[in-house]
C-alpha cells in the first residue's frame, strides 16, 4: 500500500462507520466506472482507427478547416 493511500485509510477509518461506508462506495463506484470506460475504450479501438483513417483521407483531400477555439 502507498504511503498517500495509507493516509487516505487512516483518516478514514477515523470516520464514523456510516461515512466510512459513504466514502467506500464513492472509491468503489469511482473504481468500477474506470474499468467499464476502459473496457469500452479498448473495444473501441477498430472504430477509432477507422475514423481517425477517414480524417486523414478528408484532410489531405482539403476538406479539413484548421481549428478555430475563438469559434467553439
Amino acid at each position: 500500500m502507498t504511503q498517500l493511500m495509507e493516509k487516505a485509510y487512516h483518516r478514514i477509518s477515523q470516520l464514523p462507520e456510516e461515512e466510512q461506508d459513504s466514502v467506500a462506495a464513492l472509491i468503489l463506484d469511482a473504481l468500477e466506472d474506470e474499468e467499464v470506460w476502459s473496457q469500452k475504450f479498448a473495444a473501441s479501438q477498430n472504430t477509432l482507427s477507422h475514423l481517425a483513417q477517414k480524417a486523414l483521407i478528408e484532410h489531405r483531400a482539403g476538406k479539413t478547416l484548421p481549428l478555430d477555439p475563438d469559434a467553439l
